[in-house]
């Protein structure tokens, strides 16, 4: 009679045991046809621990497995994962109705933002700094007449009547490098400019920054190493104002001649020019859109240029001078102008949203006062922001109310001299004062007390409860 073990096993379970059966030292013959007890208790030990109903179903699985397909069990598996994925899902479904809300908020910040219609309201958690906590750099031997901050917040670009640029780092506050001033008459031989500097653009990716000066020069540099790398000539007077249009290379510059040029950085070119103020110039600013807002000077209208168009609109509301103008978003403004007031708009509109005059109060004696001019404005993008400063050594916060109709003091921050340029980070985490002893356009007054630099300004914030 042949042992049990040279049987065909059914399975691998049913194998396993009938090797062990036939298991001995005599190369697998039994010593006696009775099965050994120790054995029997080896085989049914899975047994004892196991109750029948699951040794039927792993029996069932076992011989599942050796029946099924591949493509059955590419289906098992893939049915499987899919119950995991719905496990994890039912899981994290509340974080992902957060996430949801929050993917869908930003969605409709960015068509408000297009729209020209984005207001962050932030100005209810900002607090005035301290003043230990306002940082001083000074580099200029002359009065700060412009300012730009990199569009990662990590340096800031000064410019002055000395003629020189500064780059600065803005968490050291160290020079990082300084393109020198030139004498008058020797711009035919100097590498920079020879005549005060009045405004100046950086290129939203900050590979180019841009300069223009009395000399009715642009001079465009590399932002990275402050290389030279070559210069717009056609202005007929002063270069009064320089801005970048987001996403491009395509730059904007405005006059003393009263005339708009549009320029290309990547060709070197000139595109074309635009005509219409009747007056010097004394600002220029834009963001994204294909078109650029104006500061008229003593014409006393402010203008919208639409370049694709070539046409304009024009605004009116100051009674004095308009000296310096800043977009809110694609659809407001702000500006300042020397009769102290300080007005926001909508290109709908072509009157003030508001006005508050006689914005940074008034100077001289009894029954001869004069407004404090308002020489600069700056706003915190897409934000209920907004900044002015003037000669009266303060820098003024605003907030915007909704809808911008109203303009409501924040608080100040005392900043000796006159503020000539103002800018906020990106960030929103801190705002920049180009601060001299004179006006940046004219020496009608002098402030000895003052020095010329810049100064950092922390934003802090509430904390959150």
């Amino acid at each position: 009679m042949k042992p049990k073990g040279n049987k065909t096993p059914a399975s691998g379970r049913k194998a396993a045991t009938m090797k062990r059966k036939g298991g001995g030292d005599d190369g697998g013959k039994p010593k006696s046809k009775k099965p050994d007890p120790r054995h029997n208790e080896v085989i049914s030990s899975d047994s004892e621990t196991e109750s029948p109903a699951a040794a039927k179903d792993r029996a069932a699985q076992d011989e599942y497995e050796f029946d099924e397909t591949p493509q059955e069990k590419k289906l098992r598996l893939a049915k499987q994962y899919l119950d995991q994925l719905k496990d994890q899902e039912e899981e994290r479904g509340e974080d992902e109705a957060f996430e949801t809300e929050v993917i869908a908020g930003r969605l409709e910040e960015q068509v408000l933002e297009q729209k020209g219609k984005l207001q962050r309201l932030v100005a209810e958690n900002l607090l005035p700094p301290q003043m230990s906590e306002i940082r001083r750099l000074r580099g200029h031997k002359l009065p700060v007449t412009c300012l730009v901050i990199s569009p990662d917040d990590t340096h800031i670009f000064s410019a002055s009547k000395d003629c020189s640029i500064i780059k600065w780092d803005v968490e050291s506050g160290k020079k990082l490098k300084v393109i020198p001033g030139g004498r008058k008459g020797t711009q035919d031989r100097h590498v920079g400019h020879t005549a005060h500097v009045l405004c100046m653009s950086i290129s939203s990716d900050a590979k180019y920054l841009a300069s223009g000066d009395m000399n009715k020069l642009i001079m465009i540099w590399e932002a990275a190493t402050c290389k030279h790398l070559y210069k717009f000539t056609g202005h007929k007077g002063p270069v009064s104002g320089l801005s970048f249009r987001k996403g491009t290379h395509d730059l904007y510059s405005a006059s003393h001649d009263r005339s708009i040029k549009v320029w290309n950085a990547d060709e070197n070119a000139y595109v074309e020019t635009l005509f219409g103020h009747q007056d010097s110039i004394t600002g220029l600013d834009c963001l994204s859109r294909e078109r650029c807002v104006t500061a008229g000077g003593r014409d006393r209208t402010v203008r919208v240029w639409k370049i694709a168009e070539e046409s304009q609109l024009v605004f009116h509301g100051h009674e004095g001078s308009i000296d310096c103008i800043q977009l809110i978003n694609e659809e407001h403004m702000i500006t300042g102008a020397d009769d102290g007031s300080v007005s926001l708009w909508s290109v709908n509109k072509k009157k003030p949203l508001t006005t508050v005059k006689e914005a940074h109060g008034s100077h001289g004696d009894t029954g001869l006062e004069q407004p404090h001019w308002v020489a600069a404005v700056a706003a915190l993008q897409n934000t209920d922001v907004v900044a002015s400063g003037s000669s009266n050594s303060q820098v003024q916060l605003w907030k915007c109310s909704q809808y911008f109709r109203g303009l409501e003091p924040l608080f100040n921050v005392p900043v000796v001299g006159f503020v000539n340029s103002l800018k906020f980070s990106n960030s929103g985490q801190f705002l920049v004062a180009g601060v001299g002893q004179e006006h940046r356009l004219g020496r009608w007054w002098r402030q000895k007390k003052a020095r010329n630099g810049i100064c950092i300004i922390p934003l802090k914030r509430k904390a959150p409860t």
